[in-house]
Order: C-alpha cells, then structure tokens, then sequence
C-alpha cells in the first residue's frame, strides 16, 4: 500500500464506522428472526397488497418526477450554456441558491401555495379560470411538481456541464448538409446530451424515490411512500424487522438505478 492510498484509510474507516456498519446492522435485522436467519419478512412484507401499491405508487412519483424534471431542465441547460457574462451568473446562482435552502422549507411553501386559500387557487379565481377552489393539496400530481422543483438542481446541472461541451458548430454543419431542426436534434444534439440526461435522471430519480419530507408534508398519509412506510413501522409499530426490510427493498431499488445508469453512462460514452 503506497502512500498515497493510506490517506484515503481514514476517510474509509470513518464511512466504515458511520455509514458500512449502520447499514449491514439494517440489513441483518431484516432477515433475522428467534429461530436464525429467515426472508419471512420479505415474503410477508410482498404478499400485502398494501405494501406493492405502495411500492407501485413509490415509483410512478419518482419516475413522473424525473421526466418532469427533465423537461424543464433540459432547455434550462441550453439557455445556460448560451448564456455569458451577469446573465450566465443569475442562471447559476438561480440553479445554486436554492440549494442551500432546506428540504422541509420548500416543501412547506409548496404545501402553502397548494391550499384552498393558496397563491395558485386565489391566481386562478382572479383570472376567471375557476368559480371555486380546486383541491390541490394532498394529491399526487402537488407531489409531483413540489419534488419536481426542489430536485430540479440535480437535473439542470449534470446536463449543463454536458452540453457546454458541445461543439455550437455540429448542428450548423448539419444544416450544411441538409439536415432539418428536428433531424438535427435527434440525430445530433440529443445523443450527444444523452449522458448529462442519464446522469440527471439517476440522481433525480434516486432522490424522488427516498424523499419523505416532501410527500408527508404534501400529500401526508392519503398516499404514502416507501419511505413512509419505513418511518411509519420504526416510529410508531416499532415494528424493527419490517421497518429493516422495507429499507432493504428501497435501497436495492436506488443501488438498481445507480447500477444501470451507470452502464447506460459507459456505453454512451465508448459509443460517442
């Protein structure tokens, strides 16, 4: 072991310490019961019917997240990348600040704006557009435009760092050729983007699918997550074994889409 890699040995002993162990603790009390080692939870735990629409619930939310995201952010990422001087600053400090700004914060503002009394219901009477309010709070689609918004960073950013990259003249010299705008963009911009695509999406999705502040405070428990789920059963059944083993399952998922977006990344980019 040269020197170089005995710096890291602190820092991997400290995440052995607070992350490793914690985490091999969770995921032994998942499968251990008074008589050994048994997946009795997990078969009990996918037998409720509850528990895979919850499951089901848990990853529609994060997938229409993440191609919400993913709508607004891809031509946020272009108006970036052409973006110069001040203008390129607000941008990045409009993509940064919010940030710094904590989960429960925009969480709750969104679960203000929702209401019956809310900005968006008071907007949408003055216009004329409705006689009454709509119900937005605790319904899905709030949940997914709330998410949507506080993990938009996470989306803007990998696809803004991709496509500032770009050669402004490849499209032109498609154009040269012949090639029409939407010939272009699929042909041309698009695969090229492709990674900052994938790799937004898997931080987004990985994000949407463990959020818990945001949809207790949205939605609460009418449609509850995964997430909540896990709360649920170690706060208030005190229910250790099923809280572990939903922690399990919500973990494979994120490690799943970690993995495969990662091979998506590799292979696009020996593609490219």
């Amino acid at each position: 072991m040269n020197r170089i890699t005995l710096l890291a040995v602190p820092a991997l002993g400290f995440l052995a310490i607070v992350y490793a162990l914690p985490l091999l603790m969770l995921l032994a009390k998942s499968v251990s019961t008074a008589d050994g080692l048994s997946l009795a939870e997990y078969r009990s735990f996918f037998a409720d019917e509850h528990n895979m629409r919850v499951i089901w619930r848990t990853l529609r939310v994060a997938a229409l997240t993440t191609l919400l995201a993913l709508v607004i952010a891809y031509p946020t990422a272009f108006a970036m990348s052409r973006a110069k001087g001040p203008w390129l600053t607000v941008y990045l400090v409009a993509m940064v600040l919010p940030m710094s700004l904590g989960v429960v914060v925009k969480a709750f503002a969104w679960s203000i704006l929702f209401r019956a009394n809310g900005a968006l219901n008071d907007a949408l009477q003055w216009l004329g557009l409705i006689e009454r309010p709509v119900r937005m709070l605790f319904t899905e689609t709030a949940l997914v435009v709330g998410a949507a918004n506080v993990f938009l960073p996470f989306m803007v950013l990998p696809i803004y760092a991709v496509v500032r990259q770009l050669d402004a003249r490849l499209p032109e010299a498609a154009a040269s050729l012949g090639a029409t705008p939407m010939f272009r963009f699929f042909n041309v911009t698009l695969p090229l983007t492709l990674p900052g695509v994938v790799a937004g999406s898997a931080f987004t999705f990985s994000l949407a699918v463990s959020m818990y502040v945001i949809p207790s405070l949205i939605v609460g428990e009418r449609q509850q997550t995964m997430s909540m789920l896990i709360a649920r059963s170690f706060l208030y059944l005190r229910n250790e074994p099923l809280g572990s083993t939903i922690s399990a399952v919500l973990l494979a998922i994120a490690v799943a889409v970690v993995v495969l977006s990662s091979i998506a990344a590799r292979r696009l980019g020996a593609r490219q």
